[in-house]
């Protein structure tokens, strides 16, 4: 048998920028949000990873892709400035409908629907928002999305949210969706991806050498 040879990165699949709403520890969902002072200089620190000369990806990238909100447009606009790209919008990128809960604050959330809170930081896979989604339906979005990009064979920046880069990481490592938590998901950090036989491989689950001092921690945000 040959030597196992890791197929190289051809796709980022990164999350928007710090937004106000993420400071202030507000639930976004599908509501627009801006884009803070320190997610703005993210922006540019994510397009200022594909300028230096150990390209993160197999190449440049020749297609950018992004949810419709804002917030990840915004994010994209400076990477699709620098290389002269167009922003294609894919609305199975969206966030997780969060419904009732959006536009509140976390602690509102985890004083007016504990039951349901304590569900969502518990076992996620069992909760669903009212107006809003469930896991498994932000799993088939994914998914779906998932077959087409790896069926492109471009190489490829992807600019989400929060639950859809956690849900694909999980889909990537055939764990459970409660593990929702455990994995490693920043503002303008983004996981490598490479195609293996008509499907995505992971191969890098959080790359975040492009931010330093820019980090971002999670840990007030509301998820």
């Amino acid at each position: 048998m040959g030597e196992f040879v890791q197929p190289s990165a051809t796709i980022a699949l990164a999350r928007h920028g710090e937004t106000t709403w993420n400071v202030a520890g507000r639930y976004q969902g599908r509501l627009e949000s801006d884009l803070s002072p320190r997610g703005e200089a993210q922006a540019k620190a994510l397009a200022e990873a594909f300028r230096q000369d150990a390209l993160p990806l197999a190449g440049l990238p020749t297609r950018i892709i992004s949810s419709p909100l804002r917030r990840c447009r915004n994010t994209a606009a400076p990477l699709a400035e620098f290389l002269s790209l167009p922003v294609e919008i894919d609305e199975r990128l969206i966030e997780i409908g969060h419904g009732s809960w959006e536009g509140l604050l976390r602690e509102e959330i985890a004083h007016r629907d504990p039951d349901r809170y304590a569900a969502w930081r518990s076992a996620p896979s069992t909760v669903a928002f009212d107006g809003g989604e469930t896991l498994a339906e932000v799993t088939a979005r994914w998914n779906a999305f998932a077959a087409d990009l790896a069926a492109a064979g471009e190489v490829t920046v992807v600019v989400t949210h929060d639950a859809v880069v956690r849900v694909a990481l999980l889909v990537l490592q055939n764990r459970p969706l409660d593990d929702l938590w455990q994995v490693p998901v920043e503002n303008a950090a983004f996981a490598r991806l490479a195609r293996r036989q008509a499907a995505l491989e992971l191969i890098t689950p959080s790359y975040t050498e492009h931010l330093n001092a820019l980090r971002t921690s999670t840990a007030g945000q509301a998820l």
